[in-house]
């Protein structure tokens, strides 16, 4: 379990660098580079290729979080990545950080530490039977189909929740088959793997995962999708843990409630966390001296 944890927060602040060195270097770009020339001139910036050399590096300690842990510990624990990239921002941009993201920090880590103490995630089997898979994907597969046709038209905010959750639905399938690769991957090594559908599974919900997620952005406002984002994602995957995995829960029903509200004022706190952040990546003196500026929305 703590080699879950440690690979799990491991992944959470390589993502965090990520998404903070990949996003700092293509608003750097010259405005004259579009389209391929853009992709040309990216991969040739360090900062961008680190973004890339960390992104692998949370793909492998996720994996490797999955593969001594089980799912149920993994995703919460990956929440974690808001308040890395928000410490970043502080760290590394030296930006302001409002007092009520510094808090809504200390309520996601609390109600995590309450959440996996309470609810005492433990077991599983990760050579899940056929039948649990298949009824698992038909679900959620279903599920992703609808909320897809629910954001085909409507207000804005509507679209993007409903692409926002089709998105996190398709993350969590996704490290459900990465928890299964793994495992064909130790069981049966590097060819063994690539014979066996949990990688090629994988890979298909990692592109629908994108591409969802990709629509979420582009039909609506960033304080939607994001929120619905980060809560669904966890939630889903211990659905998947317990239907697919059977990963068992404390049987203490009073343990069982103290874990529910811990994960919804989580959920709560990650809310607001997403509100209060700094919508850009201007250094707050730069923004002093450039005025105020719109948020991104």
């Amino acid at each position: 379990m703590t080699l879950a944890v440690v690979f799990a927060l491991a992944a959470a602040f390589s993502n965090a660098v990520n998404l903070m060195t990949q996003h700092s270097a293509s608003i750097s770009a010259p405005k004259r580079e579009k389209g391929w020339r853009l992709a040309l001139y990216l991969i040739r910036q360090p900062l961008w290729l680190l973004g890339g050399a960390a992104a692998v590096g949370s793909f492998v300690c996720q994996a490797l979080a999955l593969h001594f842990g089980p799912l149920s510990v993994v995703q919460p624990v990956l929440i974690t990545e808001l308040i890395f990239v928000l410490v970043l921002r502080r760290v590394w941009i030296h930006q302001d950080v409002a007092r009520a993201a510094w808090a809504s920090v200390l309520v996601v880590c609390a109600a995590l530490g309450v959440f996996l103490t309470a609810a005492e995630p433990t077991g599983g089997h990760p050579g899940a039977q056929t039948a649990r898979w298949l009824s698992a994907v038909l679900v959620f597969g279903g599920t992703i189909a609808v909320l897809v046709l629910v954001g085909r038209g409507g207000a804005p905010m509507r679209r993007a929740g409903a692409f926002a959750a089709a998105a996190a639905l398709a993350w969590a399938l996704e490290a459900a088959f990465l928890k299964a690769a793994t495992q064909t991957l130790a069981s049966f090594g590097l060819g063994g793997m690539l014979i066996r559908w949990p990688i090629y599974a994988m890979i298909g919900a990692t592109v629908t995962g994108t591409l969802l997620q990709q629509a979420a952005l582009h039909v609506g406002p960033l304080s939607v999708s994001q929120p619905v984002l980060v809560i669904t994602d966890p939630l889903a995957s211990i659905i998947l843990s317990v239907w697919v995995f059977a990963e068992r829960f404390t049987n203490s029903p009073a343990l069982i409630a103290v874990a529910g509200l811990s994960f919804a004022v989580m959920a709560a706190g990650v809310v607001v966390l997403t509100r209060t952040a700094p919508h850009d990546l201007s250094p707050s003196s730069q923004a002093d001296r450039d005025g105020p500026t719109a948020p991104a929305v």
